[in-house]
């Protein structure tokens, strides 16, 4: 039972991480364009990802030359947690299971 639960979460997180990855993806490509600020996608893409950029930004100076590579940097960190925790969430959830 405790097996399942383990991997539930992992498939879950690994949604939700992708989701959010994509979500990153779509704001790093609106910034490109000047999409309509009152837009309620264009808000709420802002609202989502602006946070977690501005604390990378504020501790990882990552602009150069007017580009903004903090969605890169967090990206990478998505990638990271999908490759380990989640899979280490996962591993631990099949070894319960047997």
């Amino acid at each position: 039972m405790l097996g399942f639960f383990f991997t539930s979460i992992a498939n879950v997180l690994d949604i939700v991480l992708t989701v959010y990855m994509y979500t990153l993806i779509v704001g790093a490509l609106l910034s490109w364009v000047n999409p309509d600020p009152y837009n309620p996608i264009v808000r709420f893409v802002h609202n989502v990802t602006e946070p977690l950029l501005s604390r990378v930004r504020r501790y990882l100076p990552v602009s150069f030359s007017g580009i903004d590579f903090s969605p890169m940097v967090v990206i990478l960190g998505i990638i990271f947690l999908q490759g380990f925790l989640v899979n280490s969430i996962r591993a631990l959830g099949y070894r319960l299971m047997h």
